[in-house]
């Protein structure tokens, strides 16, 4: 099977994917209490009023006929209009999205800096102090709450040394790139440290798997330098599974940053659905979960087209 029928492939099955995210997201956002149009003329309105404006947004039709309404408009890109700020959707989404995605790749950047190193020297000196230390920072970086590391930071850097801002946001366009980083530190080397102790023990499961395998002894036993051995021929084969877990870890941080944005006021994803969820807002609800959804499919799809990069030997569909 070539590349391109694999990806058209996936992308049909990530297509039904989302049609059954839409499906989940609409039953479970409509079943939330509260009244919509009291929500938005305000418990004070008299009830033709109320009457008048269920009408005029579908909610006095089925379920099923306000789902395939709200299904076509989300085929046209349109996810209606937020209650709570009176304004579209996607036009909230846009100006939060890239802060959240930004944070979510400075995080998994850093993940992967940190980790890839930690894991092959942990598997290369395995049982020495080198490798016992990094199990120990992955045990602590697995054991430890995203939001307790955000606050020990902000306590530390923040507080104490004075280095960084405790929280908020700058953009580039504001102040630049250089005040923008400045606050982007905290929260990414709060978030990454947290994926690094995932992604760093799968390295060092992967690595030990494939030092044990008979063409690295070969290699060995050639005369190959251990530095070529390791990082030529093992690496290159242990980083395959590793890629599968980076993205997770990156749809882990994009979608799971809820808390994080709070404990340092980053006006990101993370901020505007939990304000959705406040206020009742579905339209805007809606959009923040399908936005979230279609993330965790990008970054697995571009985890199996990166396999094929880093192992050219892989045919999909089971061709041999």
């Amino acid at each position: 099977m070539s590349m391109v029928s694999y990806l058209l492939r996936r992308v049909g099955f990530l297509s039904v994917t989302l049609l059954f995210v839409t499906l989940i997201t609409f039953v479970v956002t409509n079943v939330l209490p509260g009244d919509v149009a009291v929500l938005i003329l305000g418990p004070n309105a008299n009830e033709a009023s109320l009457q008048a404006l269920r009408a005029d947004l579908g909610l006095n039709e089925p379920l099923w006929k306000q789902y395939v309404d709200w299904l076509w408009a989300l085929f046209h890109l349109d996810l209606g209009e937020s209650i709570r700020f009176g304004g579209p959707v996607w036009g909230l989404i846009a100006e939060r999205l890239p802060r959240s995605l930004l944070l979510a790749v400075a995080a998994t950047a850093f993940a992967v800096v940190m980790s890839l190193p930690l894991g092959v020297i942990a598997a290369v000196k395995q049982n020495e102090p080198a490798d016992v230390a990094a199990s120990m920072f992955g045990f602590v970086g697995v054991s430890i709450p995203i939001f307790l590391w955000g606050l020990v930071f902000i306590l530390v850097f923040a507080v104490w040394l004075n280095w960084f801002p405790t929280g908020g946001y700058a953009p580039p366009s504001q102040d630049g790139w250089g005040t923008t980083l400045r606050h982007l530190v905290l929260p990414a080397t709060s978030m990454g440290f947290a994926l690094t102790a995932y992604v760093m023990r799968m390295t060092r499961s992967s690595m030990l798997e494939e030092l044990g395998d008979e063409y690295v002894k070969l290699a060995r036993a050639k005369g190959m330098s251990e530095r070529v051995v390791v990082l030529r021929h093992a690496f290159r084969n242990a980083v395959i599974p590793v890629i599968t877990v980076v993205a997770f870890q990156f749809a882990y941080a994009f979608g799971g940053i809820v808390v994080l944005e709070q404990v340092f006021f980053w006006p990101g994803m993370g901020q505007l659905t939990l304000t959705a969820i406040q206020s009742r807002d579905i339209p805007l609800l809606q959009g923040c979960i399908i936005v979230v959804a279609v993330m965790y499919m990008l970054s697995n799809l571009a985890a199996d087209v990166l396999y094929a990069y880093f192992d050219p030997r892989i045919r999909y569909g089971g061709e041999s």
